[in-house]
């Protein structure tokens, strides 16, 4: 770009920094991308939505422990990362569908992968814990 036009140089800094997503740089955008899509909610939501369009209140009976407030949270941040299209209906009672985009399906099915996983050897994951028990009781001692 010509340093003649006025802005030029700042466009092209602005440029360079938008080329890709850098998740270990401190200043990153793009952890704020990745803290919405692995907290424990934002898994369980997207897993669920990968089987078809749910209501509010379908999510909060199927994601246990989940409070209104935290799913609210969630499918706010999911929406607005592009992950989870918010339909809002003007009906009486009001009526809200939350579905997954084709950017929130890649990222589910993907998730889904870690969850089976997670399921799949849950006992493997207890029995090391189990192993680790003693040892970290005897290090602090």
């Amino acid at each position: 770009m010509s340093t003649d036009t006025p802005g030029a140089s700042l466009r092209a800094a602005l440029a360079l920094q938008t080329q890709g997503a850098h998740l270990l740089a401190a200043a990153c955008p793009s952890r704020a991308v990745l803290s919405h899509l692995t907290s424990r909610w934002a898994v369980l939501v997207l897993v669920l939505l990968l089987s078809g369009t749910r209501r509010f209140s379908e999510l909060r009976r199927e994601v246990g422990g989940v409070s209104e407030k935290m799913l609210a949270q969630t499918l706010e941040a999911l929406a607005g990362d592009g992950f989870v299209l918010r339909q809002a209906y003007l009906v009486i009672p009001p009526k809200v569908e939350y579905s997954l985009t084709p950017l929130g399906r890649e990222a589910a099915e993907r998730l889904a992968v870690l969850v089976d996983w997670i399921e799949d050897n849950y006992p493997r994951i207890e029995q090391a814990r189990a192993d680790l028990a003693p040892q970290a009781a005897q290090n602090a001692a």
